[in-house]
């Protein structure tokens, strides 16, 4: 049942949020809150609505006919500090490790799984809590909970509860991280002549690196913004010797509507051979789905600012299993990742209240 004040509403979820952050789960490290998780879902969901694979939860019904939306979000945090806990309310705020990012996501989830009467939807709303999503890739929790529960890609629309400052925000860019080895020579640098300095050979690209204006990719109404940066460098043994190596982590943020071996062959061209390329990290751009009718009675019932992603979200590996994803979570994209990290209670509340209003309006579906 809904609270019986707005007020009343807000201190649940805020406490709420504080229980999640109170529960260290850093990204490797989620096994006691997905065990909490799985105690609070026992007193909710029959045992053949709990799925647990690692340390991810599915939770809800697969075989039911109507239209099922996943709700989705990670346990995992950044690593933090002892000041980050306990977690905290100061405020309007709560302050806590992964408040933002994304435990009053996940806090709204399970505000949700608990008052919502699910037999009188006309939708299925399904709980996906997973691991590792702060990690690489290809160790993220989603890939093997979607391989172990394939049903989920019956999904007519997922929701990714991560911060997105309250905004509904369409698909997300493709990620690259690729290794740049600049070779020289060794040498002195006293007689620098008698080397090759791996540093300089890497200053053309650079160059040309640091005069590259965002690219503007347009899909759907949504403008998203293709950027190549340099984001570490590293290189030389001594400061009395002439660098034979030098190493630059090269980060291309690519639009929907490419595949990834479409990024890396643009990468390739622009380095065009000044360095070797070792390729880090492969992560696919997400998929617009703008006309998808269940995103638009998400809009129409939310009013919510309609934005592009411009960063990867697991909107994408979603949609590689071919479930149209959008982001919506009450935290703020900038403390994502901060000391002190916080989320305004407001948000919290404005996210329940659109998610809850969503499910239980009523439409007709085929």
């Amino acid at each position: 049942m809904f609270e019986t004040s707005e007020a009343a509403l807000k201190s649940r979820l805020a406490q709420l949020t504080c229980s999640l952050c109170d529960i260290p789960s850093v990204t490797g490290d989620e096994r006691a809150l997905c065990d909490h998780l799985e105690a609070w879902a026992r007193a909710r969901f029959s045992d053949g609505e709990i799925r647990r694979v690692g340390n991810s939860l599915v939770l809800g019904t697969l075989d039911d006919p109507r239209p099922l939306v996943a709700l989705v979000g990670h346990l995992d945090t950044v690593p933090g500090a002892a000041t980050d806990f306990p977690a905290r309310i100061v405020g309007e705020r709560v302050v806590g490790l992964g408040s933002s990012d994304m435990k009053s996501g996940d806090a709204v989830m399970m505000a949700l799984a608990e008052d919502l009467d699910r037999a009188t939807l006309d939708l299925n709303p399904v709980l996906v809590f997973y691991e590792r999503e702060e990690g690489p890739f290809d160790e993220n929790g989603l890939g093997p909970l979607l391989d172990h529960v394939p049903a989920l890609t019956r999904a007519r629309l997922a929701i990714v509860l991560e911060s997105s400052d309250s905004e509904l925000q369409m698909a997300c860019q493709g990620s690259l991280h690729a290794r740049l080895v600049f070779d020289g020579k060794r040498g002195h640098s006293a007689r620098p002549w008698h080397g090759d300095n791996a540093i300089y050979r890497a200053l053309p690209l650079l160059t040309e690196l640091a005069a590259l204006e965002p690219k503007p990719v347009e899909i759907d109404g949504f403008t998203f913004y293709e950027v190549l940066s340099a984001t570490l460098a590293s290189g030389g043994s001594a400061r009395n010797v002439i660098p034979e190596r030098f190493e630059l982590n090269l980060n291309f943020r690519f639009s929907p509507g490419r595949r990834v071996e479409e990024a890396m062959a643009e990468v390739e061209r622009f380095v065009a051979g000044r360095a070797r390329i070792e390729w880090i990290d492969r992560s696919p751009a997400g998929k617009v789905c703008a006309q998808n009718p269940l995103y638009q009675r998400l809009a129409r019932v939310s009013g919510a600012r309609q934005t592009p992603k411009q960063a990867w979200t697991d909107v994408a590996r979603l949609a590689q299993v071919g479930i149209d994803a959008i982001n919506y979570g009450p935290g703020l994209t900038s403390q994502a990742h901060q000391a002190d990290e916080w989320v305004p209670i407001d948000a919290i509340a404005r996210c329940y209240q659109a998610l809850r209003a969503f499910f239980e309006e009523r439409d007709r579906w085929s």
